[in-house]
């Protein structure tokens, strides 16, 4: 038999009857709302929990694998920066190297051509007194 609303009622009315408004009361109270079927027993409570913690389970091992990924692209990221960085000084070295080779060259280029310059302009000042 299905536990309605008019079939509650009736139970009250027959409870006031006989128990009183007060014990009829505090009894249908203690009553479910609903049919017993639809109440949770602790065992479906302990099923309940249990399924919830395996759910939970696999979302950490879910979470621990993303986690495991993120640590791979962290590693490989920190190696390409190394790489980056060991090619970027090699570069540098290098350029470094090649620019000071230059800046010798030029420096030398200059010297010669100031002492060039400096030997034409004793000559003609020479030059100047000796024909003046």
């Amino acid at each position: 038999m299905a536990v309605d609303e008019r079939s509650r009622h009736e139970l009250y009315r027959r409870l006031e009857d006989v128990l009183g408004p007060e014990a009829a009361t505090t009894l249908i109270e203690h009553l479910p709302p609903v049919g017993w079927a639809d109440v949770a027993t602790r065992h479906d409570l302990a099923g309940l929990e249990q399924r919830i913690d395996l759910r939970l389970d696999r979302v950490y091992e879910r979470f621990n694998q993303v986690d495991e990924r993120f640590n791979r692209v962290d590693e490989s990221i920190e190696a390409a920066r190394a790489d980056l960085r060991a090619t970027f000084e090699h570069e540098l070295r290098a350029q470094s190297s090649s620019f000071g080779q230059e800046l010798r060259a030029q420096t030398t280029t200059m010297v010669f051509g100031l002492v060039g310059v400096v030997l034409t302009m004793a000559a003609l000042a020479f030059a100047l007194v000796r024909f003046t």
